[in-house]
């Protein structure tokens, strides 16, 4: 049985809204991060930014909280990443930053998103790879990741190489209609790449499970790995009604 993590909190309002909510939903009280010492005991947390990185990475045991796989909520970039609200899904994830989509839950919670796949590419001309952000740059260490990856890739294709970002002028979705492959670090965009037919590949350690690099040329699309997914995040009122923490201390995904 998992024991109760202590709720951290920021003066971010995103970090305030959710981690209010997971802790209504425990039942406990939340501790400004800054004020944080005793690292002997669990701790749940949004983001990786003001403090909560840092305190994440010295954690032994953690609930990482952020953006989730489905319908989250809604973001819009100006120079910085801005949310008109907070209605969408949060993934909270143990002892990690993502989920690898590894388990055996029923499809009921993903039906409920209505998502249709369509059927994997056939062809394509070239493979998507897609630029982390600077947060993400720093916070994982990934140097000189771009360069890295492409020389990585070209051991196992000859496929031509398209570098995507955020702020990039060519939407995502028109890139996916001729794409062969989806390539990134850890970008959830890669679940919008295998809706759309298109493997995704990543170099983080627990997302290559999904496809790694290696796999480049016969990357799958596992259906599953969405279902377990959508158990792996929550709304606000789910976690404040107690349901998310009674779900997760009773089963782990992974």
């Amino acid at each position: 049985m998992l024991k109760k993590p202590l709720c951290l909190i920021t003066d971010h309002f995103v970090n305030k809204g959710v981690i209010t909510s997971f802790a209504r939903g425990l039942k406990c009280s939340v501790e400004d991060v800054n004020n944080f010492t005793d690292y002997s005991q669990p701790i749940a947390t949004y983001g990786i930014l003001r403090g909560t990185g840092e305190v994440l990475m010295k954690s032994k045991k953690f609930f990482y909280i952020d953006h989730g796989y489905f319908n989250s909520s809604a973001r819009e970039f100006f120079g910085k990443t801005y949310l008109p609200d907070l209605n969408g899904y949060f993934r909270v994830v143990y002892n990690d930053f993502y989920h690898a989509g590894k388990g055996s839950c029923k499809p009921d919670r993903f039906n409920k998103f209505n998502i249709q796949f369509k059927p994997i590419r056939k062809n394509g001309e070239y493979i998507i790879l897609s630029e982390p952000s600077k947060d993400i740059y720093k916070f994982f260490n990934l140097g000189d990741w771009v360069n890295i990856t492409i020389n990585e890739i070209k051991k196992h294709t000859d496929r031509k190489i398209i570098i995507h970002n955020k702020h990039s002028s060519f939407p995502l979705e028109k890139l996916l209609e001729k794409a062969w492959a989806f390539v990134s670090a850890q970008s959830m965009a890669g679940l919008k790449a295998m809706i759309a037919g298109v493997p995704a590949h990543y170099t983080n350690k627990t997302l290559k499970k999904i496809n790694s690099i290696k796999e480049i040329e016969n990357g799958k699309i596992d259906c599953g790995i969405f279902c377990n997914l959508a158990y792996g995040q929550w709304l606000r009122k789910e976690m404040e009604s107690g349901e998310a923490w009674e779900f997760i201390k009773k089963n782990l995904i992974c």
